[in-house]
């Protein structure tokens, strides 16, 4: 690749004091490239645009200033930090005519994948930290559209995730633009668009944002395309006038609980067929939702608080299954459940009873404080407690105290204990649980 930007060279750009050092590329695309850049001992990314760009979208300056006057909504999203220009003189250095603009934003940290690794089957991530993930993308966009604001073009190549815990990370953030704001030329990615807006028959807002979340969440679940199924099958070719008929003309959920019709293939769609039963029903129900009228009524696509709701619930129910070890996620009321995997009867679990909610006691699973108090917002970024597995008797279920203060133990026999910061309780003996959030209790 011929970079823009010549590494190793030291650029004087307006409105940063020092050098700006150009230690190496990190990538491009048919917006710009990005660079890994050095500013008074500080490493960053530095994204430079491609004049073509800048001539297709000649409001992107504009949001680009907006944005970094507005700030990030969340740390989920790698927020541009400053908008930069040659400073007069170093013109010469840029291998441009025309050298632009670019912005500043911090580097995405080490263990951060691609998501497309993991729908490719290419990434070793369980499924309590899939769910993390789909809540943590519903959180991220729950909070852009509380500013007022919209992403426009999120899909696979902008999200990145930790496998080990979930989190993740949205970049090309300079697409965002106030919703219902009509200044960019970017539509959205293929695949990912809601149908209005390939169609032409609107323009990207919040509300196809919520297209491309359900989107972007099936495809962390279930590994597939929400619409392609046996119809794609009978393309012989899948150029744009097909991807028109799948995803705007006549779009059909894979899963449409009326119209079987694209169900998926077993073999070509095998992922699909594997995955979905896994999930809850009010997780289904959010897809059926926004992939069933939502395809042609966008009023009536889940919302972003729906998603968070459902994808928490599931967390809490998650349970490991006594013979193969799958994550599963049976209700309570569930009446005799069978492990999705090698289909064995899943035992009734002890269930951590909660002020607002039950809590399955399994290894991994949490409580936080919307546990404790319901008009607290959720959240899963700081657990006051956690499940574990005894290091050497997986059996043995204890509690670990995450929260800093002092807990007070009931144990069956009648004795008390405190449970001091950082230490774990038995949860065989537990029968109830004081904390200054309120109580917990063990039901068996």
């Amino acid at each position: 690749m011929t970079w823009i930007l010549p590494e190793g060279a030291c650029l004087d750009l307006e409105g940063i004091p020092g050098p700006v050092h150009v230690l190496h590329g990190l990538g491009g695309g048919t917006q710009g490239q990005v660079f890994e850049v050095e500013v008074a001992s500080e490493r960053l990314a530095l994204k430079w645009y491609l004049p073509a760009c800048i001539a297709r979208d000649p409001h992107l300056e504009r949001r680009l200033g907006e944005s970094i006057r507005a700030t990030t909504p969340s740390d989920a999203f790698l927020w541009p930090l400053a908008l930069v220009k040659p400073a007069p003189g170093t013109v010469p250095l840029l291998r441009s005519r025309d050298p632009g603009f670019g912005y500043l934003m911090e580097l995405r940290p080490p263990g951060f994948v691609g998501a497309h690794e993991h729908v490719g089957g290419h990434l070793a991530i369980s499924l309590l930290q899939v769910l993390r993930a789909s809540f943590f993308l519903a959180e991220a966009f729950h909070a852009l559209h509380l500013k007022g604001l919209c992403y426009k073009d999120i899909s696979l190549g902008n999200l990145f995730l930790d496998p080990s815990s979930g989190r993740i990370l949205i970049c090309d953030n300079d697409n965002v633009d106030v919703d219902g704001r009509d200044l960019g030329a970017v539509l959205g990615t293929p695949g990912f668009m809601a149908p209005e807006i390939l169609m032409g028959l609107a323009r990207p807002g919040a509300n196809s944002d919520l297209f491309s979340l359900a989107v972007l969440i099936f495809r962390l679940l279930t590994r597939h395309d929400p619409l392609r199924g046996r119809r794609e099958l009978a393309i012989r070719c899948l150029d744009e006038p097909a991807r028109r008929r799948l995803y705007g003309e006549d779009p059909l959920f894979i899963f449409d609980p009326v119209d079987p019709s694209n169900r998926p293939d077993p073999i070509e769609h095998a992922a699909a067929l594997i995955t979905w039963p896994i999930y809850p029903e009010p997780i289904k129900q959010l897809f059926e939702q926004t992939f069933g009228a939502g395809l042609q009524a966008p009023q009536q696509r889940a919302l972003t608080g729906q998603w968070m709701t459902a994808l928490a619930v599931a967390l809490d129910q998650r349970q490991l299954c006594a013979h193969c070890g799958q994550e599963t996620f049976p209700a309570p009321s569930d009446p005799g459940p069978l492990c999705w995997s090698c289909g064995c009867p899943l035992p009734h679990p002890a269930r951590l009873k909660l002020p607002h909610g039950l809590v399955t006691a399994a290894a991994g699973n949490a409580l936080y404080a919307h546990h404790f108090d319901r008009l607290l917002p959720l959240q899963l970024k700081a657990p006051l407690a956690q499940v574990e597995a005894h290091p050497i008797h997986a059996t043995l279920l204890g509690l670990r105290n995450l929260s800093g203060q002092t807990w007070r133990a009931e144990l069956s026999n009648g004795n008390r204990m405190a449970v001091e910061p950082g230490q774990a309780c038995n949860l065989a003996p537990l029968v109830r649980l004081t904390t200054p959030a309120g109580a917990v209790e063990l039901q068996s």
